[in-house]
């Protein structure tokens, strides 16, 4: 009988990585070989938003993590409910955050 050993993978996550960057908007653009996404952070009264991350990858990896983004949002629905999209701006960058505008 063969003994079956799975290969395991060490992956490493520094301190700086562990506290993670926070965005508020993805645009995914594509070539033929590659995905590209690009993370933002809007903040309100700033008529600049900076890419905060770049991830590159291959067409195939990109639909894992799609399918997994799935699974997990549907665990997540099925433990603390629906995640609701207001569907005017389901598409679009938010332009306001609703709060006041800001005066000097």
């Amino acid at each position: 009988m063969e003994n079956e050993n799975p290969q395991q993978l060490n992956i490493e996550l520094s301190e700086e990585i562990a506290e993670g960057i926070y965005a508020n908007l993805a645009i995914i653009s594509h070539s033929n070989t590659d995905f590209v996404l690009d993370f933002i952070r809007i903040l309100p009264g700033t008529p600049k938003a900076k890419v905060k991350s770049r991830i590159l990858m291959t067409p195939q990896h990109a639909k894992r993590l799609m399918l997994a983004l799935a699974d997990n949002i549907n665990k997540f629905e099925g433990t603390f409910g629906n995640i609701d999209i207001d569907p005017g701006t389901q598409n679009l960058p938010p332009i306001h955050f609703g709060g006041p505008t800001a005066m000097a």
